[in-house]
């Protein structure tokens, strides 16, 4: 049971992680070549969770989008409460 907790415990962490790189990325105005190509491959990645969040909170000021704060958030501490059932 403790090889699953930390299988599970690791695999949250490297989805938090490429969530935290493809905000990073973001902030990168011309993607082109290969940072385009890795652009692409987060975003099929990441998208569909945090387009979750997207649709129930807008963005503040119509620029600053605090869906991926809240997305990681909910991801650790669903996380946290699992392995506290297991």
């Amino acid at each position: 049971m403790l090889s699953f907790k930390y299988l599970l415990s690791s695999l949250v962490d490297v989805y938090t992680m490429i969530i935290f790189v493809y905000v990073l990325m973001s902030w990168i105005p011309n993607k082109r070549g290969i940072i385009a190509d890795i652009d692409n491959v987060l975003a099929k990645i990441c998208d569909p969770y945090l387009n979750l969040f997207r649709k129930f909170i807008p963005p503040l000021g119509g620029m600053v989008d605090i869906s991926p704060i809240i997305a990681l958030l909910v991801l650790q501490f669903g996380l946290r409460l699992i392995l506290m059932f297991l």
